[in-house]
């Protein structure tokens, strides 16, 4: 029986040691040399002082490499803690400082963001450095083991006392102060969804899945773990193919990939420009996506080119692991209007509509969406009070725990689970979750600005919302939103950045004296879009 995530991998290289377990472009390793790859790194984290409960920094680009780095891990007992290369340096300083790492693995893509890092001498005194990186590029500190230092290893896995209730990685996700909260996910959480979901798909070793997801989402856990337990192979997609639709369609054909699992904003776009042809894609049986509706009619665009795939809807939040939730859809949408629920819940998970005192709706009335069961994080790393608003005793169940997901949902009479809207100020677009909290705090360091505001409005373009910002200069500032644009994009992400700007004298207040966000939005897109977003919790 499997209790660790790396087992699967080990078992495959048995069975199968010369099938091809990951690849990308030129580059690709075999089941046998991911096991030997993986367990040399797992040496080198020993011997440079990593052990059980640690966490390491994977601070690399999407590579063959990086699968073997976050396995190697795993099997030091440690736990990964995916960096994104393309976050600015001040957003990742918060998320490392809260980790704490023992180590941090990097690569050439990282290089320029480790050195902004340890300029902090905390940090650089803390945290040792491996460097896999194959070309002669000068390092940013001077490692503490280098890829041939991890060639020279013992292929044979380390010992490894983990138990299946040990973390397997944290994944920092937006947080409403403006620091990015790290959920904790362990080994048994993500085994019990990748069991259900490779019964339910019916993966096999013959299967050629997609891996599009950037290590730090939580969709590419099923991704690669999933792959691993079925002995089938990986291929990843490149990210810089993701605003290239007809090249992402020409992946998919020529890698012959039989399952696709991407957010849904990556489809819809390629639907908006035409890329699917009539009985595209031959190879390819299944098409999943998660991490925020998919528009029915771009869901029709693609089910009407593709009767031979079937097409799954996934819902769940990082906090849950992966997936809650399942609904495959029968047949191809009749309208554009008819709404796709999110399903039945997953094995081992059960989801609750409840009122504000966490008793049960009736059918077809609207409540607070909570999940309960076996992918439930443990809570939030170091974070004790947000841990306990956020995951609640079971009033049904003593000793028993439930996930508010701040998503509102009502269950149909066909017995399945219809997602509404959210309940408070965080957003998902292109698959990521954003608390508009957070951009909010990044904006009020800037120095130029006296106060502002930012804002969710819907779209019909493939982001499915537009992130705006009204905003007050201080007196004698010049302020462009170019400027601003420029500025926040130190210090967040390119998909937190508002698209949307307007400069203001002052922003309306309410009678409490609060930013009156309704009128800001009657002021930004008319009374029609206002009343539409104050009453989308009411939509049915």
């Amino acid at each position: 029986m499997t209790r660790l995530l790396q087992e699967w991998v080990r078992q495959a290289a048995e069975r199968r040691p010369d099938a091809t377990a990951v690849v990308m472009g030129g580059e690709w390793l075999t089941y046998g040399a991911l096991e030997t790859l993986s367990n040399q790194i797992a040496h080198a984290l020993r011997g440079a002082g990593c052990r059980r409960g640690d966490r390491v920094g994977l601070l690399l680009r999407k590579s063959p490499t990086t699968v073997a780095s976050l396995l190697g891990v795993l099997k030091a007992g440690a736990c990964y803690v995916p960096l994104d290369t393309a976050s600015p340096a001040p957003r990742l300083a918060k998320i490392v400082a809260s980790a704490e790492p023992r180590m941090i693995l990097v690569g050439a893509r990282g290089a320029a963001t480790l050195r902004a890092l340890l300029e902090d001498a905390q940090l650089r005194a803390s945290v040792r450095v491996g460097w896999l990186e194959t070309d002669g590029e000068a390092t940013p500190a001077a490692p503490a083991f280098t890829l041939a230092d991890v060639r020279g290893m013992p292929s044979a896995p380390p010992p490894c006392a983990n138990s299946s209730l040990d973390r397997a990685h944290i994944l920092f996700t937006s947080g409403s102060t403006g620091t990015p909260k790290g959920v904790m996910i362990t080994h048994a959480n993500v085994l019990r969804f990748v069991e259900w979901a490779n019964a339910y798909f019916g993966l096999t070793p013959a299967d050629r899945t997609s891996a599009h997801s950037p290590f730090h989402f939580d969709l590419s856990t099923f991704d690669l773990f999933g792959t691993f337990a079925a002995g089938a192979r990986l291929h990843l997609v490149p990210p810089e193919l993701n605003v290239v639709p007809h090249q992402l369609a020409d992946f998919i054909r020529e890698a012959e990939l039989t399952q696709w699992f991407s957010v849904p904003s990556v489809l819809a776009l390629m639907a908006q420009v035409d890329v699917v042809r009539p009985g595209d894609f031959p190879a390819l049986r299944r098409l999943l996506w998660c991490g925020e509706v998919f528009p029915t009619p771009a869901l029709r665009y693609w089910m009407s080119r593709l009767p031979h795939v079937t097409f799954t809807n996934l819902y769940g939040p990082t906090e849950a692991t992966i997936a809650s939730s399942y609904y495959t859809v029968p047949q191809c949408p009749a309208t554009d209007t008819e709404p796709i629920p999110i399903g039945r819940p997953c094995g081992g998970e059960e989801l609750l509509v409840l009122d504000e005192a966490c008793r049960p709706v009736a059918p077809g009335d609207i409540g607070d969406l909570y999940i309960r069961g076996a992918g439930l994080s443990p809570g939030y790393w170091r974070d004790a009070d947000k841990t306990a608003a956020a995951f609640r005793p079971n009033p049904a169940a003593p000793g028993d725990r439930i996930y508010r997901t701040g998503d509102l949902a009502r269950r149909g009479e066909d017995g399945l689970i219809y997602f509404v809207g959210r309940a408070d100020s965080q957003i998902k677009t292109r698959g990521y979750r954003i608390e508009l909290g957070e951009i909010e705090a990044a904006l009020q360091t800037l120095p130029d600005l006296e106060e502002c505001a930012v804002l969710a409005l819907p779209s019909d373009g493939f982001e499915s919302v537009t992130i705006c910002c009204a905003y007050v200069p201080r007196p004698g500032a010049h302020v462009t939103p170019m400027s601003l644009r420029k500025q926040l994009g130190a210090i967040l992400p390119a998909y937190m950045l508002p698209s949307q700007w307007r400069a203001y004298d002052r922003l309306a207040r309410n009678a409490n004296g609060k930013i009156d966000r309704r009128r800001i939005k009657d002021e930004w897109g008319g009374p029609e879009l206002s009343n539409m977003l104050s009453s989308e919790h009411r939509e049915i």
